[in-house]
């Protein structure tokens, strides 16, 4: 029986990066998932900083240009934020209702937000009573500056589209993994996604996120090293950096090494800091997600110093994707730029 209130809408999912924009639709169907549009457009620099949008004008043109290029009918969109905006907290409350939380959350929430708390959005989700029987119950609690917000969600709007769910990149790469890399009982893992400018480091247990920190590095840091170092262009450095050109092969990987070690250095201290407050807890795997994971020999560094296996993600690798519409191999190539964008494309919404 087709209940109306039961029918899902179809939206468009856009990851709106610091260097590009990510556009990604797909259809549930009865054996999963499908892509029906993949689209990416790049954008200047200083148009997206640290999360923030600083050139509206220019963010809205290559939206719409892609909804043209890649002939979007759904007006339905979602989007996500990362950066320092972005407070996410796994913190202890009195054990009370979700109904009783949602009324209080504004003041148990103040002492946990650096942020006036007058001036963010805050969402939350109980993870479950604690297990020493204090009459707590763990929290993850989400808090999102407003003025970001209306940035993100203006530009949609004069994109022309309807924006139904800004979400957060760590919790859309969790909707990818549960689809591609379903989490088995009792596994616990690490999601880095390496942007353009902005890392997010991330822990998910039992298949939900309960730790999360960014730090200002990202795949920038390797290209802006490989040019001071071979001194050439921005672009000719791109393609060094993922081993496309194999031109001062050496130079390219004393660059690389020099900012990979940085970012691994980064990323175990965040596990230290993370295992050390969690009594009992553990890692199984690191994934490796975004344009900058796909630095030559950044996953075997990483491997190495943190002595936990990584591998870097395929948000395509259960999904269909029809050939006569998309290149198999360059799927491929292009895939880790898509994991959040693929994770936001999963969402639907009840017809209401």
């Amino acid at each position: 029986m087709n209940l109306p209130f039961l029918k899902k809408k179809d939206a468009v999912a856009f990851d709106i990066g610091s260097n590009s924009i990510k556009l990604v639709q797909m259809n549930q169907t009865k054996k999963g998932w499908e892509l029906t549009k993949l689209g990416i457009a790049e954008l200047p620099p200083e148009a997206i900083v640290d999360g923030s949008i600083i050139d509206s004008m220019t963010v809205t043109n290559t939206l719409k240009d892609l909804i043209k290029e890649h002939g979007v009918k759904v007006k339905d969109a979602v989007s996500s934020l990362t950066g320092h905006s972005v407070i996410i907290k796994k913190v202890s409350f009195p054990a009370m209702t979700e109904e009783e939380l949602a009324d209080s959350i504004q003041w148990e929430a103040e002492q946990y937000i650096p942020f006036p708390i007058t001036d963010v959005n805050i969402d939350f989700q109980i993870l479950g009573a604690d297990t020493e029987g204090r009459g707590q119950m763990d929290v993850m609690l989400v808090a999102v500056k407003k003025d970001v917000i209306n940035d993100y969600t203006n530009v949609i709007k004069e994109a022309g589209l309807n924006p139904v769910v800004i979400d957060v990149d760590s919790f859309a790469l969790e909707n990818m993994m549960e689809i591609n890399y379903p989490v088995s009982p009792g596994e616990n893992i690490a999601m880095v996604n390496i942007g353009a400018s902005i890392t997010s480091i991330s822990v998910i247990l039992g298949g939900l996120t309960i730790f999360t920190r960014s730090i200002p590095m990202g795949g920038n840091q390797f290209t802006e090293e490989i040019q001071r170092q071979l001194n050439v262009s921005f672009k000719d450095a791109e393609e060094m950096k993922t081993g496309k050109k194999p031109e001062g092969e050496a130079q390219v990987s004393s660059a690389v090494e020099s900012i990979a070690g940085n970012l691994t250095f980064e990323v175990k201290r965040s596990l230290d800091f993370f295992l050390g407050g969690s009594q009992g807890s553990y890692v199984n795997k690191i994934y490796l997600s975004g344009g900058g994971s796909r630095a030559a020999g950044l996953k075997e560094l990483m491997q190495e110093k943190t002595a936990i296996p990584v591998e870097v993600v395929n948000p395509f690798k259960n999904v269909e994707a029809d050939s006569r519409h998309f290149d198999k191999e360059k799927l491929k190539d292009s895939a880790p730029f898509f994991g959040v964008a693929v994770g936001l494309a999963t969402r639907r919404f009840a017809d209401r």
